[in-house]
């Protein structure tokens, strides 16, 4: 058995960038990764995804570029090529991160399924060499999350259902795609295949896409997206789903009391994700989950086991690279450079990648009513920005949730091109304490899309 300082297991954006830090800092460092380096950001996730969103809206570029004056006489989509352009960069930055850790003094790179065996053991099954194992007195888990599969759908286990991970391999677009789930991965993949010329149906359980967003956000979207002639149906349940010989799949909806079917060539669950834990053998550490089976941790990400730390998604929580990215900061700093963080109170901003996107930090209006605060209200159509009017695209809206008495700003939802970017500057003014009254007369540059900060917090009254 081989004794390490510090055992990563998993290499997604906590665990790979902390293994170099501490083999960096000294520490002789084993990383583990049961399949591609980089984790489900750079091969699954946002990687992938975004770079066919990219290609995604260069086809409705296309088919809107006429209305602008340049006239094309139409498009083809080659999903192959797609495909390609996307694993191009994948293998790109999952070989530029495997090169970059296999370089690092005091860096071990191992690939194969982790398992515990004891407190600070692990077993690895590699397939070079089969079984070998390692200690360390500090082990940080980055596992990740995987796709939920619901079992209440009768017949979901006999049909070829898609993936957030295996839709990226299609070479041919789907003649009807059908996603269960209206949230954001659904609602990405259901535009982006729309673009590509699928007939796209969204089945969602609530009363609306984007339940955990405020009503007017998720109406917004909900328009944006019918425009694209993709259909949504909300508070409905696939119930049922058969697949005859690998050809037409037919999904039973349930709507109430009534029911109806839907024949489709493809079915995408995107109901949520599950923590990768059920083969971490987590009952030999003693490490405790919740009954989720998300890994339970301190302010400082340390579990109930002092010296087992767990990082990015498997710990539950926000779900963002981002998140996992900062956690490793945090770890990192309070052990090698011994400072006192907390992930207690910090900010968690996201984007869905829709397009146009929207960009969110802070608290929703319904949040803040049920709170009791005592807020007000800042919106403003893109139809009112000017640079969204010169741009040929005025879908979506500004949101602004503020303290009535403070004027700070308390939450944050942009619908719009470029919505992350302009929900970042309102982030910055969140940190800073700049209220809005100084943002309403700030000076920024014409005509940029921050600009229309100073109207959307015209639309206030001291």
């Amino acid at each position: 058995m081989k004794q390490y300082d510090a055992i990563v297991i998993g290499s997604g954006q906590a665990g790979a960038p902390l293994a170099k830090k501490l083999a960096l800092a000294g520490m002789k460092t084993l990383i583990v990764e049961k399949r591609f380096y980089g984790g489900t950001c750079v091969n699954y996730g946002c990687t992938p995804t975004k770079t066919m969103v990219a290609s995604a809206r260069v086809a409705y570029l296309a088919s809107k570029c006429n209305d602008m004056g340049v006239t094309i006489k139409g498009y083809k989509v080659d999903m192959r090529q797609i495909k390609k352009h996307k694993d191009e960069i994948v293998l790109k930055s999952r070989n530029g991160g495997l090169k970059a850790a296999e370089n690092t003094e005091n860096l071990d790179v191992l690939f194969g399924e982790a398992t515990f065996t004891g407190a600070k053991t692990i077993r690895v099954r590699t397939k070079k060499d089969g079984l070998k194992e390692f200690k360390a007195d500090k082990i940080f888990i980055n596992t990740g999350g995987k796709p939920v599969i619901p079992n209440d759908i009768e017949g979901i286990n006999e049909i070829d259902f898609l993936t957030s991970t295996t839709i990226l391999d299609l070479e041919k677009v789907p003649e009807h795609l059908v996603i269960l789930g209206g949230n954001y991965i659904g609602l990405e993949f259901g535009q982006m295949f729309a673009r590509f010329g699928s007939k796209v149906t969204i089945i969602e359980k609530s009363g609306r896409i984007l339940s955990r967003e405020d009503e007017d956000i998720s109406l917004e979207l909900t328009r944006i997206l019918e425009k694209e002639d993709i259909t949504i149906r909300t508070n409905a349940k696939a119930a049922r789903v058969k697949q005859k010989d690998k050809g037409k799949i037919t999904v039973t909806i349930k709507t109430g009391d009534a029911e109806d079917k839907i024949k489709c060539s493809h079915v995408l669950v995107a109901i949520g994700r599950a923590p990768q834990t059920d083969t971490l053998g987590l009952d030999k550490t003693g490490v405790k989950t919740d009954d989720k089976g998300y890994i339970t941790v301190n302010t400082k990400l340390e579990t109930n086991v002092k010296g087992i730390y767990a990082l990015g998604d498997v710990k539950g929580g926000p779900a963002f690279t981002h998140i996992s990215y900062n956690d490793y900061t945090i770890v990192y700093r309070n052990l090698i450079e011994k400072q006192n963080l907390s992930i207690r109170n910090r900010p968690v901003p996201y984007c869905m990648f829709t397009d146009p996107e929207l960009g969110r930090i802070g608290i929703t209006e319904t949040e803040a009513k049920e709170k009791g605060l005592n807020y007000k209200v800042a919106k403003l159509q893109m139809s009112h920005v000017a640079r969204a009017i010169e741009t040929g695209d005025t879908r979506g809206m500004m949101k602004a949730i503020v303290d009535a008495k403070t004027k700070k700003i308390l939450g944050v939802a942009i619908v719009g091109t470029e919505g992350g970017e302009i929900m970042s500057v309102l982030q910055m003014a969140m940190e800073g304490g700049i209220t809005y009254d100084r943002i309403r007369y700030c000076v920024f540059a014409h005509p940029t899309y921050s600009e229309s900060l100073n109207n959307l917090f015209m639309t206030l009254e001291d």
